[in-house]
């Protein structure tokens, strides 16, 4: 069987919402298919787990009460459309002005 990567739906920068949890996120990694624990996967209620042969990303999320970092599926995001910066503090350290949904990332010569 031949196993084909996808193309990623979503890039580093942009800003998104998971489709069913409270809470949205700036994308600071892709990776291809899952490549976390076996026992974070199996975790996940198995009625909402989702499938791992999909890109995942890490975001630097924030809910109404905390930031945190999240891995999610991308069958579970959606863009957020709001327009609102994330206030996740490593942000700032990592990107620059959000632009049309999008942070700009940081070049390695940027100051803060």
């Amino acid at each position: 069987m031949t196993v084909v990567a996808r193309e990623a739906k979503f890039h580093i920068g942009q800003v998104v919402r998971h489709r069913f949890h409270p809470f949205r996120g700036v994308i600071f990694d892709v990776d291809p298919e899952f490549a976390n624990t076996e026992e974070w996967w199996q975790a996940i209620p198995e009625d909402i787990r989702p499938r791992k042969d999909q890109p995942y990303y890490h975001l630097f999320a924030e809910n109404t009460e905390t930031t945190y970092i999240a891995y999610v599926s991308e069958q579970n995001l959606l863009p957020d459309e709001t327009g609102h910066p994330v206030r996740h503090p490593l942000v700032a350290e990592h990107f620059a002005e959000l632009s049309d949904g999008t942070y700009r990332r940081k070049a390695e010569h940027d100051t803060h």
